[in-house]
């Protein structure tokens, strides 16, 4: 499928609403991923941690996270966005506790627990009296049938619709992850009408990383992946949402920003998504135009952040990760701070820096707002600086990057017109979670 050319300039990047970091994204993560557990009463066929029924013996403590949470408050404002996250965080007896202790200090606290009966309305009502803003939930089927047996437990659908409902309840912003795979990717449209229906600020969707359990399971091929990413940029006017691990999203707004988009050109899966989208969400014609600024949702363009480049990962024993996807530990939080790990880790450092990519990835025009999966890159080849298999896109050979990249900066400048703000407080989660979403 042929794709249209890159930009020789930033302007359709700019076009496109591409936010970065105001802050050097060397120095202090966006966002910080916190695996508090791996105990959890699901057994997700997608999930990166296996999570088991009971906690491990080597857990952080309870003071061993709160010194994470007082280093990461220590690197003064704009500070990182914090997510608890498992399994699932509801197993830890003292939740409520870790996020009053996060919320005391300034950090943005989220969470994001698993769909099962401890997602109870008093348990998400004293997450957010203890400080939490935002909650994440994830649907990856759009009926229970589908859902559960993703999930692999029955009656995870309606716990999981149950706590959305509750968390909003108890004024909680909400987001909805969905797992995409070769499998389900035909239930996209009615998981973004529960997206809509349940009052959801964000949709996130996530492309398979073939990790953990999801070795099981297949993922899109990369045609496939590039009609997903068009149908959803078509829907993104109407329904906030952003992807994760598909930092190609960026590329394709880019693109169509620079060059308009030709459904004509697009493959049968678009086509499959774009009716199933109309009739889902009653939108005439498709694609939807932009909607007023008096009615249109108030979700944000997609920040330009990254596995390692803004986002890092903290494991249940303490271990550092680039994110929960790509498991190559750089530290742990035991023997040194997450501060000092984030800026001075070696691998951290490379996938900070688009030069250092290989193959297309690394000749790319559009690497310093994408760059690729970096965990998909080490799943295929065991290379975390590989070229990222699931995007078609083949840059001239020869072509150097072009302005674009040293538009938008090596370690995060801001794109000027590119969406408001760009620092980290949570209007909405900025990353889906790892084992509960």
């Amino acid at each position: 499928m042929p794709l249209p050319p890159p930009p020789s300039s930033p302007p359709a990047a700019v076009a496109a609403g591409i936010r970065v970091p105001r802050f050097d994204l060397g120095q202090r993560p966006f966002l910080v991923l916190f695996e508090l557990t791996r105990a959890c009463q699901l057994a997700c066929r997608h999930c990166r941690a296996e999570a088991c029924s009971g906690p491990h013996p080597d857990e952080l403590t309870t003071a061993e996270v709160q010194a994470v949470l007082d280093d990461l408050a220590a690197l003064g404002a704009p500070r990182p966005i914090v997510v608890l996250t498992g399994g699932d965080p509801f197993t830890r007896r003292d939740l409520t506790e870790l996020i009053a202790h996060g919320s005391r200090l300034g950090l943005a606290m989220a969470l994001s627990p698993s769909g099962t009966p401890l997602a109870t309305a008093e348990r998400l009502a004293a997450a957010r009296a203890a400080g939490a803003h935002t909650v994440s939930f994830s649907l990856d089927g759009a009926s229970a049938a589908t859902h559960d047996d993703f999930r692999a437990v029955a009656g995870s659908f309606g716990f999981t619709v149950a706590g959305c409902r509750a968390a909003r309840a108890a004024g909680l912003r909400l987001q909805i992850n969905t797992t995409v795979t070769a499998t389900t990717v035909g239930e996209l449209p009615g998981i973004a009408r529960l997206v809509r229906d349940l009052d959801a600020g964000l949709w996130s969707v996530f492309f398979l990383v073939e990790t953990g359990r999801g070795r099981q399971l297949q993922a899109l091929d990369a045609e496939q992946t590039e009609d997903v990413l068009h149908a959803l940029a078509d829907l993104a006017p109407v329904l906030a949402l952003k992807t994760t691990e598909a930092p190609h999203y960026r590329r394709v707004l880019a693109q169509r920003a620079g060059s308009g988009a030709d459904p004509a050109r697009r493959g049968p899966l678009y086509h499959q998504l774009a009716a199933g989208f109309a009739e889902q969400l009653q939108l005439a014609p498709w694609p939807p135009a932009p909607q007023p600024a008096s009615t249109r949702h108030d979700g944000r363009p997609p920040m330009a952040v990254g596995d390692g480049r803004g986002v890092v990962f903290v494991s249940h024993t303490g271990e550092v990760y680039p994110s929960g996807f790509l498991p190559v530990a750089t530290g742990n939080v035991r023997q040194q701070p997450l501060s000092r790990i984030y800026a001075g880790a070696a691998l951290l450092q490379q996938l900070r820096d688009p030069v250092a990519l290989h193959g297309r990835c690394g000749r790319c025009s559009y690497r310093s707002i994408c760059g690729g999966s970096r965990a998909r890159a080490f799943a295929a080849t065991g290379d975390p600086l590989a070229e990222d298999p699931s995007c078609p896109y083949d840059p001239p050979q020869g072509q150097e990057p072009s302005q674009l990249r040293e538009g938008v900066g090596r370690f995060g400048a801001f794109l000027p017109g590119a969406g408001s703000g760009g620092g980290a407080e949570p209007a909405v989660l900025a990353q889906p979670t790892t084992a509960a979403g």
